[in-house]
């Protein structure tokens, strides 16, 4: 079966003009990767916004609790919602609480991505410091294949592309004129519906549709220091493996209640999506 979206070609120069524009689909995926303190898969909901110049990529709850917490009346509703659902009243009069039960933010990637600049911004926290980088988009160069498959109801082509370290197959679709996928991807005459590489990350589209949201910018820019990628990938690296040291330098001899003694060391050629920081 084949589908198709018909997306309204708009000039560079229109993207360019405004730093906020409104996106013509709604993509949702599954992002599939290993965790490395437990080496089990987890599965993580994400979404992408684009048009044919434009696109974000985001988790929905991190969005709206840095939309949240980007206004002091924002930040004191949060602090409501998080007490409401995260804490527990016990009989004997005693309180808990447990952040696993609130819309807290897990995910801190965000990822814009913008032909007309012809940039890719990161956002992220790397260690225990909020920061991004930039990176030009002919980095990632494509081999586009015979081999096709259908997904979600329409056809896709299969391509490939070494990049940063990993080699990523993809699938993307013509049938929607959207240059984008998840996470970094881009640059296929068609949106990327699945991607996949060669350290259990995967990405595999679950719905699409026609979107008329704003893709809105960075909330609090401010609060992100610009960093050098391969640099910043490495101090997060050192992070995972040291944090508990670190912590205790920076808070004192306080407890935690994660226990760092246990956890396996951080190999970034088996779980990173980008090791060539790794790579002389």
């Amino acid at each position: 079966m084949k589908r198709t979206i018909a997306i309204l070609s708009i000039g560079f120069a229109a993207f360019a003009a405004s730093a906020q524009q409104t996106a013509d689909i709604h993509v949702s995926y599954d992002s599939k990767g290993r965790n490395w303190t437990t080496d089990s898969i987890e599965t993580t909901r994400m979404s992408l916004l684009a048009n044919t110049g434009q696109a974000k990529y985001f988790n929905d709850i991190s969005l709206w609790n840095d939309s949240l917490n980007s206004t002091p009346k924002g930040k004191a509703e949060l602090r409501k919602i998080i007490m409401a659902t995260c804490m527990t009243q016990h009989p004997d009069g005693s309180i808990s609480f447990d952040m696993r039960k609130g819309p807290v933010k897990k995910v801190n990637t965000y990822v814009f991505t913008d032909l007309g600049g012809n940039s890719l911004r990161y956002y992220s926290k790397f260690g225990d410091e909020q920061g991004y980088y930039d990176e030009p988009l002919d980095e990632m160069q494509w081999e586009i294949t015979d081999s096709t498959t259908n997904i979600l109801g329409y056809d896709c082509i299969m391509a490939t592309t070494d990049y940063h370290g990993r080699r990523w197959t993809a699938w993307f679709t013509p049938d929607v004129p959207v240059p984008f996928g998840p996470w970094k991807l881009h640059g296929l005459p068609g949106l990327i519906l699945k991607a996949t590489t060669d350290n259990d990350r995967s990405f595999v589209a679950t719905g699409i549709e026609k979107s008329d949201r704003k893709i809105t910018p960075m909330y609090t820019p401010e609060d992100y220091q610009k960093k050098d990628r391969k640099k910043a990938l490495s101090e997060h690296e050192y992070f995972k493996n040291n944090s508990e040291s670190i912590l205790r330098a920076k808070f004192g001899n306080v407890q935690f209640s994660d226990d760092y003694s246990n956890r396996p060391k951080y190999d970034a050629t088996r779980y990173a999506d980008e090791p060539d920081y790794k790579m002389k």
